[in-house]
């Protein structure tokens, strides 16, 4: 086979057996897409003659065209694991991207909303409308659980649990987790249930948790508009997304006196290393508060 032709093998093993979502999948194939348009012909005809040279040109070209430090290593990544599939297919025999360095990336700390700004986004959608119910149900219940906007966009209706105060998104690569949802954030969900979708169109046809006019299930780009559109009302003036939205319910928990396990679990986090981030940011707003408040400080 030639080269292209195991690029459509990989991606239907990542489709298949992975059960990448949509997106991930696309990333993929653009990454790799861009790897063979710069490969010669007897490479893309015979993928034993890859070698590191063209992989490491493949990076700098990236680098050259302005490309990010961390999108030329999100890249390389993709291209790494699509390397082991071919060397675990042996239609390669070694990886030729073993000696080609990562590119070091500067350590960023996500940027998390204030107590008070959270407090003012929540109180922003009108509940004396049926849109504005379903509006504060679906960002009280984002801030309270830290879902994805994937996730909360596709939960469903019997993944809430009324009863137990739950909700089980399913995750990344079809992971299910189990998420406690606060007091204030049910109530609001439990009143969009009973008073707006119950009378919704699509309401015994579709089974996804929140929808749009036209009774279908709400979708991430829409709830990025109302998000923002909200946060300018209420008066927010630094940069706002459904993301900030999940940064801020971790930081807060850890602020809180969380534990991490319990943090990682919520967020459906498969390495722990990925939440330890966010007790950077806490570790900062409790240096903040020493500095400002402790005589010696």
């Amino acid at each position: 086979m030639d080269l292209h032709a195991w690029i459509d093998a990989y991606l239907d093993h990542l489709r298949v057996e992975r059960a990448l979502a949509r997106n991930s999948l696309e990333a993929y194939s653009r990454d790799l897409g861009e790897l063979a348009k710069g490969l010669p012909e007897d490479v893309l005809d015979e993928p034993r003659r890859l070698d590191g040279s063209h992989v490491l040109d493949f990076v700098v070209s990236a680098a050259r065209r302005g490309k990010s430090a961390r999108s030329s290593a999100r890249q390389l990544s993709a291209l790494r694991g699509f390397f082991k599939f071919l060397v675990r297919e042996k239609a390669i025999e070694t990886d030729p991207s073993e000696l080609v360095e990562r590119p070091k990336l500067a350590k960023k700390l996500p940027r998390v909303l204030t107590y008070e700004e959270v407090d003012r986004l929540l109180a922003a959608p009108p509940l004396d409308t049926a849109r504005g119910v379903r509006d504060s149900a679906m960002i009280h219940l984002m801030y309270a659980s830290g879902l994805r906007v994937s996730e909360l966009c596709s939960l469903k209706l019997g993944e809430l649990d009324r009863k137990l105060g739950t909700v089980s998104p399913l995750g990344k690569g079809g992971k299910r987790r189990v998420v406690p949802v606060g007091q204030i954030a049910l109530e609001r969900v439990e009143q969009y249930v009973e008073l707006v979708r119950a009378h919704a169109k699509g309401a015994t046809t579709e089974p996804h948790l929140f929808l749009s006019p036209r009774g279908k299930r709400f979708t991430r780009q829409g709830f990025w508009k109302l998000l923002r559109a909200y946060a300018r009302g209420s008066g927010i003036t630094a940069a706002i997304s459904p993301h900030k939205l999940r940064h801020s319910f971790a930081t807060h928990l850890l602020r809180g006196g969380a534990d991490l396990r319990a943090v990682q679990a919520m967020l459906g986090h498969a390495d722990l290393g990925t939440t330890e981030i966010y007790t950077r940011v806490a570790q900062d707003h409790v240096r903040a508060a020493f500095d400002k408040a402790h005589p010696r400080a």
